[in-house]
C-alpha cells in the first residue's frame, strides 16, 4: 500500500494522521514542534475533538503511525506527502501568510530521492499550487520527476475524524495522470470504506485554481448564512418578529435548508474570519475585489451580533459597572477546546471592560481561554460560574448548557436573567422558571 505523511501536525494534519492510519496506511505525522510530536506520540492530541485520542493510540499501537521532528525521515518514508501547515493571516489582517508552506516544501524538496506527490491540503490563496510547483522546480531533484496536487480539506471541528473518514467530497486538483492516480491510490481506503457502507463518495477533479477556490468559497458561503440569519435576526428585534421561527419557515424550501440558519452572536473560530478576509484580499490583487465586497458586510454582521449581546445587557441590568455576569462558554462552537476569535471570549471581553464582574466557564475551552484572555475570571464549573450573578449569557451552545435546570440554577444567581447567546435554550421552560428571557433576534 502507498505510504504517507502528513506535514503539520496540528488540528488538520494530526486528524488526518491519524484517520488514514486507521483506514490501513503507514502513516508518518511531522511537525518542527517538539513538544506536540512528543505528546501526539503517547496518544494524546494537543487539542479536543471527539474520538481522536482512541485513534491515535489504537494505530500508535498497531504500528501503522508515527511522528518525527526529522524531515529525512519524511522524505525516505512517504510516497504522497500531505502539506497541512497553518495559514494564518498576516500582519495586515488579511490576506494569508504562506511562509509555513514555503518553509516545508523548500525544506522537504531537496530530501527527496524518489518520484514523490506532495499535496497540499492547508486552505491557501488561488494560485499557491502554481507557486509551489516553482518551489518544487527550484529544489528538488528535476529528474525524480516530482508533482505537486491540491485537494482541500473540508474539517467541522467537533465532527472531523468522521469527515475524514466518510468524506462528503474529495477534490483533486491535478496536472497529469500520474497525479490523479496517485491521490486515488492515496484515498483507497476512503473508498473502500464507503463502498463496505454501501456509500458514494463524489470525487471532482479540477484544475489548481478550481481546487484551491472551493475551500474558500464553501467557508465564504457558510459565512454568509450565518451572517444572513443574523441579519434576520436584527430585522426581527425591531419589527417584533422571531427569527427563529422565520428561520425554521424558510429552512424548509430546499433550495435552502435548515442548516447553518441559527442566529446567535455570529460565527469565529480559526477557519471563516480569516478565510474570507484573505479570499477579499486575494481577490483584490487579481482585480475582482467588487465581486466579494459583499463579504465586508458580512463580517460586519458578524461582529454587530457580538455588540448586541453588550446592548441587551445594557438593557436588562441597572448599570454594567460593578455587575455580577456568568458567560457560559468560552470556545467558539461546542466539542472544540478551539477559542480562537471566539464570540463568547469577546463579549466577555466587553462586559469586563464595561466594569462588569464577570466569571467565564466553559467544558473543554478553559486552558486555551486562561492562555487567550489571562485578563478575565475564569469558574471551574457551571454552578460556580453563575453563583450569585445578575446575568447569565449562555455563548457557547455546549449541552451542558441547553440541558441545564433553570430551576436548579434560578436558586444559584442573585437574578434570573438570561440572554441565550445562541437561541438554544428552550424559552418556555426558563420563563415558567420565573427567568427574565432575553435570545437574538426574538
Amino acid at each position: 500500500m502507498i505510504t504517507l505523511s502528513f506535514l503539520g501536525t496540528g488540528y488538520l494534519g494530526a486528524t488526518y494522521a491519524a484517520c488514514f492510519a486507521e483506514l490501513g496506511y503507514d502513516v508518518l505525522g511531522y511537525d518542527v514542534d517538539e513538544a506536540k510530536i512528543s505528546k501526539l506520540a503517547t496518544g494524546e492530541a494537543p487539542f479536543h475533538e471527539p474520538g481522536l485520542d482512541d485513534l491515535l493510540r489504537r494505530n500508535l499501537a498497531a504500528g501503522r503511525l508515527r511522528f518525527t521532528t526529522s524531515l529525512r525521515e519524511v522524505a525516505d518514508h512517504a510516497d504522497v506527502h500531505f502539506v497541512c501547515v497553518g495559514t494564518p493571516p498576516r500582519p495586515d489582517g488579511e490576506s494569508a501568510d504562506l511562509s509555513f508552506v514555503e518553509s516545508v516544501v523548500t525544506s522537504l524538496a531537496p530530501l527527496l530521492s524518489r518520484r514523490a506527490l506532495i499535496v497540499g491540503k492547508s486552505t491557501v490563496p488561488v494560485g499557491t499550487t502554481a507557486w509551489v510547483e516553482r518551489l518544487v522546480t527550484e529544489n528538488a531533484d528535476p529528474s525524480l520527476g516530482v508533482e505537486v496536487a491540491w485537494s482541500p480539506e473540508f474539517l467541522q471541528e467537533g465532527h472531523a475524524v468522521e469527515d475524514v473518514l466518510r468524506p462528503h467530497r474529495i477534490v483533486a486538483g491535478v496536472c497529469s495522470d500520474w497525479a490523479r492516480e496517485r491521490l486515488h491510490a492515496a484515498h483507497k481506503g476512503v473508498f473502500d470504506l464507503a463502498a463496505n457502507e454501501d456509500r458514494d463518495v463524489p470525487v471532482v477533479v479540477t484544475d489548481f485554481a478550481t481546487a484551491e477556490l472551493v475551500k474558500v468559497a464553501a467557508n465564504a458561503y457558510l459565512a454568509t448564512k450565518i451572517s444572513f440569519i443574523n441579519a434576520m435576526a436584527e430585522v426581527c428585534e425591531v419589527a417584533g418578529g422571531d427569527v427563529t421561527l422565520l428561520a425554521r419557515a424558510i429552512g424548509y424550501d430546499p433550495r435552502i435548508g435548515h442548516r447553518f440558519l441559527q442566529a446567535g452572536l455570529g460565527f469565529g473560530g480559526g477557519c471563516l474570519p480569516k478565510d474570507i478576509r484573505a479570499f477579499q484580499a486575494r481577490a483584490r490583487e487579481l482585480g475582482a475585489g467588487a465581486a466579494l465586497r459583499f463579504l465586508h458586510e458580512v463580517d460586519l454582521i458578524n461582529q454587530r451580533r457580538r455588540e448586541r449581546a453588550v446592548t441587551l445587557a445594557a438593557e436588562l441590568l441597572p448599570a454594567l459597572s460593578g455587575a455580577r455576569i456568568a458567560v457560559l462558554g468560552a470556545t467558539f462552537k461546542p466539542q472544540t477546546d478551539d477559542v480562537r476569535d471566539a464570540p463568547a471570549l469577546a463579549v466577555a471581553a466587553a462586559y469586563a471592560e464595561a466594569g462588569a464582574v464577570v466569571r467565564v466557564y466553559d467544558p473543554e475551552g478553559m486552558d486555551n481561554a486562561r492562555h487567550a484572555r489571562p485578563d478575565l475570571t475564569y469558574a471551574e464549573t457551571l454552578t460556580d460560574a453563575v453563583s450569585g450573578a445578575s446575568l447569565v449569557l449562555v455563548a457557547t451552545e455546549w449541552a451542558e448548557f441547553r440541558n441545564a435546570d433553570p430551576v436548579l440554577l434560578g436558586d444559584l444567581v442573585a437574578e434570573r436573567k438570561v440572554i441565550d447567546g445562541r437561541n438554544c435554550l428552550d424559552r418556555a421552560r426558563w420563563t415558567r422558571a420565573g427567568w427574565v428571557y432575553r435570545g437574538m433576534g426574538r
